[in-house]
C-alpha cells in the first residue's frame, strides 16, 4: 500500500500540468526561454517524497518549460549506490543529494562548481555564511546546503506516560543514563526494550563518532591524516552495547536486525519495539507523521559534560559535472533552498533552513518547535564538527557488519575493536 502511494506520488510530478498562469519571482521563476528536464536524485521516506513532490509542483507551475523528476531512494546506502553506478556510466542526475561524503565525489571530481552561478542565478546572499563555507572547497562552492541539523535520540512519550515510566532529562551523564535504562526496562510491556541498538545504523559512524569524540579519541584528522582512536577505544564502545544487550537494555541481535533504521518505515521506535531511538533533529516530522504516539528528544549521554554534540548541516544540493541541464539544476536548487513558498512545504525535513528569506516564511510546526526547544538546550553543548574519515560509504558500510559480528557473537569485542582500527588506518592510507 506504501510502496503504490509513493508511486503514485512520483507519477503526479511526472505527469504534472501547469497549475497556474503567469510566474512568481519567489518560486523561482525562469525566463520564457528556459526549457528542460532535471533529474533530482535524493533520499528519504514517504513524508519527504510527499513534500518534495509538493515543491517540484510550485516549481513547475512558475517555471512551465521545466520539468523536474524525482528519483528518491528509501535509505542514503541505496541511493549512493544507485548513484555510483550512473555515474560510472556518466548518465547520472542533474542533482545529487549529498551528505557527509561530499568530500569523496568532489576528489572524484564529480561535481560542479557553482561559482559562476552565484549572484545571478544562485542568490547566496541570503544564506549563512558558515552553511557556504561549509558547502565550499579550495575556493569553489559545491554543495548548497538544505539545512543545519543536529544528532539526538528521540524518545516516545506516550509510551513511556502509558507504561507509567517517567520521562527522560534532556541532559544525562552515562551512568544516569544507564540507571535510566534500567528503570525504564522493568516498567515497559513485555518485548518493548528501552532503547534500539543505535549500533546497527547503515550511518553508524555518528554514534561510533560521538563516542570517540566523547572520550577524546577523535575519528580523524584531516591536518594530520591520521585517527587518535585506538584498537582499545574502538572495543570499550562495543563492549558499551554489549553490556545493554546483556542487561536487555536494547533488543537481542536477531530482533534489531530486523530494522534497518532507514527511515520510519523500518524504524524500532516508530514500530513500538522500544522507547527511545535514534534521529537527526529534521527527521522528527518525518517521524512523527507516521506515528499516532508523540516523541521529543533527549540529548546523547554525556553531551552537557564535554560539549561533545555537533551542529552539521543536514545534507546538500550538487550538480553533477556531467549534467544535461545545469543551469536548470542550480535554478532549481536555488527554489529550494530560498523560496519561502519552497520552505512552507519543505519543512524542517531536510534541516532547520541556512536562508533568511526561506526562514521568513512563517510560524514552525509543532515539529519545528521541538527541533528549536532541542537546539536552545543542546546548541551550547556543541563543539565543531569533526572531520570526516575518507571513503564515508566505506568506513560505514564496514563498521556495520564488523558491529554484527560482535552483536551476534561471532567475534569478541576486543577482536572487534581491532578491526575497526585496522578498518580506520586502511581508509585514511587509500
Amino acid at each position: 500500500m506504501k510502496k503504490a502511494f509513493l508511486l503514485l506520488i512520483i507519477l503526479l510530478v511526472a505527469t504534472s500540468m501547469v497549475f497556474s498562469a503567469g510566474t512568481k519571482e519567489s518560486a523561482g521563476a525562469a525566463t520564457a526561454s528556459a526549457s528542460g528536464t532535471v533529474r533530482w536524485a535524493y533520499w528519504g521516506g514517504e513524508a519527504r517524497i510527499t513534500r518534495s513532490a509538493q515543491a517540484v509542483l510550485l516549481f513547475e507551475s512558475a517555471n512551465p518549460g521545466i520539468k523536474v523528476n524525482m528519483e528518491p531512494s528509501g535509505g542514503s546506502g541505496d541511493h549512493f549506490v544507485k548513484v555510483d553506478t550512473q555515474l560510472a556510466a556518466v548518465s547520472g542526475p542533474d542533482i545529487i543529494q549529498m551528505g557527509g561524503n561530499i568530500d569523496d565525489y568532489i576528489k572524484r571530481g564529480a561535481l560542479l562548481p557553482l561559482n559562476g552561478y552565484v549572484g545571478t542565478i544562485l542568490n547566496t546572499s541570503v544564506i549563512d555564511p558558515g552553511a557556504i563555507e561549509a558547502g565550499s572547497r579550495d575556493g569553489n562552492l559545491y554543495g548548497v546546503t538544505t539545512g543545519a541539523n543536529m544528532p539526538a535520540l528521540v524518545y516516545n512519550k506516550s509510551l513511556l506516560e502509558r507504561s507509567g515510566a517517567p520521562l527522560p532529562k534532556v541532559s544525562m551523564t552515562y551512568d544516569e543514563f544507564r540507571a535510566y535504562l534500567l528503570l525504564i526496562r522493568d516498567k515497559l510491556p513485555k518485548g518493548v526494550y528501552p532503547m534500539m541498538d543505535i549500533g546497527i545504523l547503515s550511518s553508524n559512524s555518528t554514534p561510533f563518532g560521538y563516542w570517540t569524540g566523547y572520550n577524546g579519541t577523535p575519528l580523524y584528522k584531516t591536518a594530520e591524516n591520521r585517527t587518535y582512536v585506538t584498537p582499545a577505544d574502538a572495543t570499550k564502545y562495543l563492549e558499551l552495547f554489549k553490556d545493554y544487550r546483556d542487561n536487555g537494555l536494547i533488543p537481542p541481535a536477531d530482533v534489531a536486525a530486523a530494522y534497518a533504521e532507514t527511515n520510519a518505515d523500518s524504524s524500532a521506535i516508530v514500530a513500538g519495539k522500544v522507547a527511545i531511538g535514534f534521529l537527526w533533529t529534521n527527521q522528527i516530522g518525518g517521524w512523527q507523521a507516521t506515528m499516532t504516539d508523540e516523541i521529543d528528544f533527549i540529548e546523547f549521554p554525556g553531551a552537557a559534560e564535554k560539549n561533545s554534540l555537533w551542529q552539521t548541516q543536514s545534507q546538500y544540493y550538487t550538480v553533477n559535472k556531467d549534467a544535461k541541464n545545469p543551469e536548470l539544476a542550480v535554478r532549481f536548487i536555488n527554489f529550494l533552498v530560498n523560496s519561502p513558498e519552497a520552505a512552507i512545504v519543505l519543512g524542517s525535513d531536510r534541516g532547520s533552513s541556512a536562508s533568511s528569506t526561506a526562514r521568513a516564511a512563517g510560524s514552525a510546526s509543532a515539529a519545528d518547535q521541538k527541533i528549536l526547544s532541542y537546539m536552545q538546550v543542546a546548541g551550547p553543548h556543541t563543539s565543531p564538527e569533526g572531520d570526516h574519515v575518507p571513503n564515508d560509504t566505506e568506513l560505514n558500510s564496514t563498521l556495520y557488519l564488523i558491529y554484527q559480528r560482535v552483536a551476534f557473537g561471532q567475534i569478541t569485542p576486543a577482536d572487534g575493536g581491532q578491526q575497526i582500527y585496522d578498518l580506520l588506518i586502511r581508509l585514511i592510507s587509500k
